[in-house]
């Protein structure tokens, strides 16, 4: 590894430290708005310390985790991924996880903080399976923006004809991933642990490449409208609920929850749904809201961004479907909101 420059000594001095979804991390390094401007216009750098890797081997792998997913595993092509839920008996969701066939393995890839509880969960269902699950000695690192199929181009890497949740081998034991379809100029390497930080050397900071902390990475979720498992989703959402469709396989056959996504399916739709919030007067507080004695909304993530055009205070969150027949606008408890399709013009 080489050792540090004198660019990178100050970006440490000025970085603020702090927790981000369960794991240390870097909140910002001195300037927030700036570097939320840098991933809507070129590109930022950033570690996903958040986030783990977890093997998934045996001559049953396939078969077993396609039965426990909510996406179809088993038609997953080499080195290709989906997203998936991993659901109770009552529907409910209990975890979510990107599912990629590297070939001798299925690799899930998901939040730290989930790796716990899933593996405890769907270990229960191993019972004469030939499977094993653990966790991979595997670090990431990730570039985001407009601007990064360009900067990586540069740099030595080609992303041209990569598909969605495409995984391309590289020298060195590493892995080059390209993100799902919701989170545009998203690439993201796979290191060992041994090896952490040589992805950080090939990409430099530049004029157009700058390291960006969690809050512009949070900023930049929200306005997405990406949500985020343990605040947006929990396990009393049903799937139809959040909107994420694509996590979704209707023809793949039986899976934990099954009957009761196909029971809803058929029924045609949800009592709530999935949707952005822009708050007209002020910050709403995450939270329920309710009107004539019922739930009408619930705000589950909110936050004032840097818009290219001046602050924009915005949330995401579920609204009841039939009070909001008919308009765009909802009151919660004073503060007027608009309902937005996600993802938010920013």
């Amino acid at each position: 590894m080489e050792s540090t420059t004198p660019g990178q000594v100050s970006l440490l001095t000025r970085a603020t430290p702090g927790q981000y979804l369960g794991v240390h991390a870097i909140l910002d390094y001195g300037d927030p708005k700036a570097e939320f401007a840098v991933l809507r216009r070129s590109c930022g750098l950033f570690p996903l310390g958040w986030r783990s890797k977890v093997a998934v081997t045996g001559k049953d792998r396939v078969r077993w985790l396609h039965n426990m997913v909510t996406n179809n595993v088993r038609d997953l092509p080499l080195n290709r991924g989906n997203y998936n839920f991993v659901l109770n008996a009552q529907g409910r969701i209990l975890g979510d996880m990107y599912i990629y066939n590297r070939g001798e393995s299925l690799v899930i890839d998901t939040d730290h903080s989930q790796v716990e509880p899933l593996l405890t969960a769907m270990k229960r269902f191993i019972i004469m399976d030939k499977v094993e699950m653990s966790v991979a000695p595997v670090t990431a690192f990730a570039i985001c923006g407009p601007k990064a199929a360009d900067t990586l181009k540069a740099s030595g890497t080609d992303t041209s004809g990569m598909e969605p949740l495409e995984v391309r081998d590289g020298g060195d034991e590493h892995a080059f991933v390209r993100g799902p379809e919701n989170k545009p100029g998203w690439y993201e390497w796979w290191l060992p642990i041994k090896k952490e930080g040589m992805t950080a050397i090939r990409i430099a900071p530049g004029e157009d490449a700058q390291y960006v902390g969690t809050q512009a990475l949070e900023w930049w979720r929200i306005a997405r409208g990406i949500p985020q498992y343990g605040v947006d989703i929990r396990d009393r959402d049903l799937p139809q609920e959040t909107g994420q469709m694509q996590a979704l396989n209707f023809t793949k056959g039986c899976y934990i929850g099954q009957e009761i996504v196909e029971r809803i399916r058929s029924r045609g739709q949800v009592h709530r749904k999935f949707t952005g919030f822009e708050f007209h007067d002020g910050l709403a507080e995450a939270g329920k809201y309710e009107s004539d004695g019922r739930v009408l909304a619930e705000i589950t993530s909110a936050t004032t961004i840097p818009a290219a055009h001046g602050e924009k205070n915005i949330g995401l969150g579920y609204v009841r479907r039939e009070a909001v027949v008919g308009t765009a606008d909802v009151d919660l408890k004073g503060h007027k909101a608009r309902l937005v399709d996600l993802p938010f013009a920013i």
